[in-house]
């Protein structure tokens, strides 16, 4: 049976009822077969699954769609229900900011500014904020993450590590539609022709995957992928934001061997970000 608690006082009595180890799952609402993926992990995990449902307004940037994101609250209930979800907490916004927006949030230093903080400045302060505050109330010993959102996890990990936190940050690989589009919460935003052209990202990535296996090092793999992108034709096109490679870590890519390649784009008015991980094998040699 899954509980549901919209306060603190209930999650701390519904937290507290659990024995053994708590897997927490941080979502925004509008589940779909990528968050479903991520309640199965955590179930193999721990002994008891927690979700939590809050859209966060702190991640939102002023011209952003925090007031059009997709609220649907019964349905993501029947999703956790059939997950076998022990408690799921799904909080007001004062709830969780009683005192209105924090003057104190968490610095995700340097990286923060990168790639998504820069195309969304402020962006991953609000992120850190309330995941800390989420690993605070909910107290887990694991919290899974899907690796899509690949710079967050990332930095999640940062600060679970920098901070001293005391739970396990577990990245599930990203769930994809069969053409190859990372599943979100706002594909729903995209119109037909839209939705057709969304794949160019994952070709990008893709293509970048096979020429870094084929030996083309990292700028052949880079050209490869922004080949495979193409150039933005028509309404519904793609308008590339960025297309990276990097380390692991996010860091400068390196000569050879584990590295990542991380694309966003906006595919008319929806904002999309997909990466893989990618391995630079040397060319071969006769």
């Amino acid at each position: 049976m899954t509980t549901v608690v919209p306060d603190r006082q209930a999650l701390a009595a519904a937290r507290k009822s659990l024995p053994g180890s708590v897997a927490v799952v941080m979502t925004m609402g509008a589940l779909h077969a990528g968050h479903e993926t991520l309640l199965r992990a955590a179930a193999e995990r721990a002994d008891h699954v927690l979700v939590t449902i809050f859209v966060n307004p702190l991640q939102f940037g002023p011209n952003e769609d925090f007031d059009r994101y997709p609220r649907t609250l019964e349905a993501d209930l029947e999703i956790c229900r059939a997950a076998g979800v022990a408690v799921v907490f799904a909080p007001a916004r004062d709830e969780i900011y009683p005192g209105g927006e924090p003057m104190v949030r968490v610095d995700p230093g340097p990286l923060g500014g990168q790639l998504e903080g820069q195309s969304r400045p402020g962006f991953f302060n609000g992120v850190l904020t309330v995941v800390l505050k989420l690993i605070q109330l909910t107290r887990p010993d694991f919290a899974f993450f899907g690796e899509k959102d690949y710079q967050q996890l990332t930095l999640v990990r940062r600060m679970a590590r920098d901070l001293d936190l005391g739970v396990e940050i577990v990245g599930v690989p990203t769930v994809r539609e069969p053409d190859g589009l990372a599943l979100s919460s706002r594909n729903r935003y995209l119109s037909a022709p839209e939705r057709e052209a969304a794949v160019r990202l994952s070709a990008a990535l893709r293509a970048g995957a096979t020429a870094a296996a084929d030996g083309l090092g990292a700028a052949g793999a880079l050209s490869a992928a922004r080949a495979a992108f193409g150039t933005p034709v028509g309404v519904a096109a793609p308008k590339l934001d960025y297309l990276v490679l990097t380390d692991p870590d996010l860091g400068p890519a390196p000569d050879g061997g584990p590295a990542r390649l991380l694309v966003a784009a906006w595919v008319g008015q929806t904002r999309l970000i997909d990466n893989a991980a990618i391995d630079l094998v040397p060319p071969a040699t006769t």
